[in-house]
């Protein structure tokens, strides 16, 4: 299927790994101009990405970003907010609602939620300039699964979800399509690496790490497809929501998790 994305510029935030970095080569591989910010470029994007560096805890980091594509490609037309999760330096999950202090409770809201809202608020103007465009948000199930772990982090993307039904509301006549993806657990390196979630879990469980990520955790998450998601997963959900073949998907939240989510 043609998902018509040939020549649309795309900017896709936390683009270096894992999701991300899933989404910024699908998007290319359909013919899109990809901006792809990080603070560090990876050797895993293709050459002919745009590759923008940025912290984007820096709350001036959006429209640096924004202004690079506008001078690279003239515009954007798509906007992924890919970029959250653990900040940097921290280590999810984490257990309890005391865990969390008020400066994590920052620190997780700055990149989970408020870095989002100040890249839709530079990529908005530039997109009803050109008429239109597409805002995909990458959430979690964790903001629909309240739960003692993680509880930080699950409010914040739970914000993100409000945020994106509230845009699609009043941008939805302007032209501008805002959907949401919430993944599950997706098989990153937020999981694989060294004193990742997979070997948190593990001291918990007493299992070793690689029974964590290929039957513990999927296990205790009730993943019905019995594995943790693959990134191109929702990467291909991601790039199908900001094709236009998506023309009348909007203020949506599309959930790839395994089966994790029961709710109707």
């Amino acid at each position: 299927m043609d998902l018509q994305l040939s020549g649309r510029v795309a900017v896709v935030t936390g683009a270096s790994k894992g999701i991300g970095l899933a989404v910024a080569r699908t998007l290319h591989e359909e013919g899109a101009h990809v901006v792809a910010v990080s603070r560090t470029r990876t050797d895993d994007l293709p050459d002919k990405v745009v590759h923008v560096a940025a912290d984007l805890m820096d709350p001036q980091a959006p429209a640096r970003v924004v202004a690079a594509a506008v001078e690279e490609f003239g515009g954007v037309d798509i906007l992924v907010n890919n970029a959250g999760g653990p900040p940097p330096g921290v280590t999810l999950p984490r257990v309890g609602f005391l865990a969390p202090d008020d400066a994590a409770w920052r620190e997780m809201f700055e990149f989970n939620l408020f870095a989002a809202v100040r890249m839709v608020r530079a990529a908005v103007p530039v997109m009803l300039e050109r008429g239109g465009g597409a805002i995909v948000n990458v959430s979690s199930t964790m903001g629909k699964q309240p739960s003692a772990m993680n509880v930080d982090y699950g409010a914040a993307k739970a914000a993100l979800d409000h945020v994106g039904k509230a845009l699609s509301e009043e941008y939805g006549p302007q032209g501008i399509r805002v959907n949401t993806v919430l993944p599950g657990a997706v098989l990153t390196d937020w999981w694989t690496k060294e004193g990742g979630a997979a070997d948190v879990i593990a001291g918990m469980a007493g299992a070793d790490k690689d029974s964590v990520i290929s039957t513990v955790a999927p296990q205790m998450m009730r993943m019905v497809t019995g594995r943790l998601v693959h990134p191109q997963e929702v990467a291909d959900a991601v790039a199908l929501l900001a094709s236009p073949r998506s023309g009348s998907t909007t203020g949506s939240e599309v959930v790839v998790d395994g089966g994790f989510l029961k709710e109707l």
